[in-house]
């Protein structure tokens, strides 16, 4: 039962989830009143779209991650809606513009360094989402997506000035107690070959994997010298 409850992701535990839970009912709750007074006379789209409940579980369970930063969030879904727009404008075959809509986004938001899942979402909707979003055209991916990405963001930054994360996140370094050997701690270059041997792409910076790899040797010294002591 125990190991039933323990969470998949590395260094989460079970308060971290409660927090994300509750950060995922402000973080909507907050865009969806928002979206709804600034719009609700406005606009006959939907005024809360799908793929904002997806970036929610990113901004808010995993703040860490390069897929959750504000430019991911705001940019991957207005991007990712534009490509969308445009593959169901072009492409007379539904399936067919379904399949260039979110591979088009992909695309897009890798070249624009904003990838984020949720964004293939607001691509396929784009596609698929109905004659009223398909009569909006590119407006819809400024109205609602935009203006939902941009106030789900706004409210990740909020929520975790009072969560303990860091969002935008930064690496923070801890001070070692004790000195650690340079050449003990992995070079920049050799990260980067490990990760072209492993060939997979890991959803953690560089940076973090540096500075979590420098903690472990901190560590390793420590039990090495309580061992010897």
């Amino acid at each position: 039962m125990r190991l039933f409850f323990a969470p998949i992701l590395a260094g989460a535990n079970l308060p971290d989830r409660l927090l994300a839970c509750l950060g995922g009912v402000l973080g909507i709750a907050l865009t969806s009143a928002i979206s709804f007074w600034a719009l609700g006379d406005a606009t006959s789209l939907p005024l809360l779209v799908a793929p904002m409940g997806a970036a929610a579980v990113l901004v808010f369970a995993v703040p860490a991650s390069p897929l959750a930063q504000p430019w991911s969030v705001v940019g991957g879904n207005i991007v990712s809606a534009l490509v969308g727009v445009t593959a169901a404008k072009l492409v007379p075959v539904p399936h067919l513009a379904a399949g260039i809509a979110v591979g088009g986004a992909i695309l897009a938001m890798s070249l624009l360094r904003c990838l984020h899942p949720p964004g293939g979402a607001a691509a396929l909707t784009a596609v698929v989402g109905g004659p009223v979003v398909l009569s909006a055209g590119y407006g819809f991916a400024f109205v609602p997506v935009g203006i939902n990405a941009v106030l789900l963001m706004v409210a990740g930054v909020l929520f975790h000035r009072f969560s303990g994360h860091s969002y935008p996140h930064r690496p923070v370094p801890v001070a070692p107690r004790a000195p650690l050997p340079v050449e003990s701690v992995p070079h920049p270059e050799d990260l980067d070959r490990a990760l072209e041997d492993l060939g997979e792409t890991f959803d953690v910076s560089k940076e973090d994997l540096d500075l979590l790899f420098q903690r472990v040797e901190h560590h390793a010294n420590e039990r090495r010298a309580r061992k010897r002591s």
